[in-house]
């Protein structure tokens, strides 16, 4: 059996934190920003972890090589 290969496009997307919870960043944050508060912006700069365990454990299989 092969190797398993670690998903190129989520290793970009998603990082795993010590205590093995899924972090990710925000979307909406690249451009149209003027009509954008700068609250709002301000929130988006902040990561955010990964809510349902489904989706931890989906996201964990695709980075599982790294």
């Amino acid at each position: 059996m092969p190797k398993m290969k670690t998903h190129k496009g989520a290793a970009k997307r998603f990082k795993t934190t010590g205590t093995g919870k899924v972090k990710r960043y925000k979307a909406f944050k690249s451009h149209i920003l003027t009509k954008k508060t700068s609250k709002r912006k301000r929130g988006l700069r902040q990561a955010g972890l990964i809510a349902t365990n489904g989706e931890q454990k989906r996201i964990k299989r695709l980075l599982l090589a790294s």
